[in-house]
């Protein structure tokens, strides 16, 4: 447990926190959701930090291979299911996004595991690592988005209309990386489907 796993952990121990604060309504004027978008971004800066940190200072684990992508679907997921459930990735939309980002994370998920049974681990790529900068990015915007729409405040339609557009764009481009970065790994990796003779 050096200083890049103990980040690691410390981004999931922070999720629940994200979730609870994030449908906190109880709280007044949306508060909850910006305690929410706070802790977000803090999870988020531990997964810049543990990487950074790892191959400096040369700390690069199997442990760490493996807890930090779990760590990112983890937060990602759960945020992604809060925004889809309140609305603010509107139906159909949000159900497929959701979908296809929860797919993608279960097929690398199953790969990484055939991968390691034949001795090695399938570290991030440069796509995958796209696609996690993106959502990192894309998903606090849309949480500003959803306390725009339930804080209470008035907010002007072009406010609400220009964060919508900003969110959704980010969503989308969020998507297609990691449409992206799923077909590359499966396409890498594709020797390790090959029964052994």
């Amino acid at each position: 447990m050096n200083l890049p796993n103990k980040l690691t952990v410390l981004r999931m121990v922070l999720i629940p926190f994200v979730m609870f604060f994030y449908l906190a309504d109880f709280i007044p004027y949306g508060i909850g959701k910006l305690v929410a978008i706070a802790i977000f971004i803090i999870a988020s800066l531990t997964d810049l930090l543990d990487g950074k940190i790892a191959r400096s200072r040369g700390l690069v684990t199997n442990l760490g291979k493996f807890l930090d992508p779990i760590a990112d679907k983890v937060l990602t997921s759960a945020v992604l299911f809060l925004l889809m459930a309140d609305g603010t990735l509107p139906e159909p939309w949000g159900v497929i996004i959701v979908t296809i980002i929860i797919a993608r994370e279960f097929i690398v998920s199953a790969l990484r595991l055939l991968v390691a049974s034949k001795g090695t681990v399938l570290a991030a790529d440069m796509w995958g690592k796209a696609k996690t900068m993106v959502q990192m990015i894309a998903i606090p915007i849309c949480m500003v988005l959803s306390y725009l729409l339930t804080c209470g405040f008035n907010i002007s339609d072009w406010a609400i209309l220009t964060m919508q557009i900003i969110s959704y764009v980010l969503i989308g481009v969020a998507t297609l990386l990691t449409i992206i970065s799923g077909v590359n790994y499966v396409v890498k990796n594709r020797a390790c489907f090959k029964e052994e003779k």
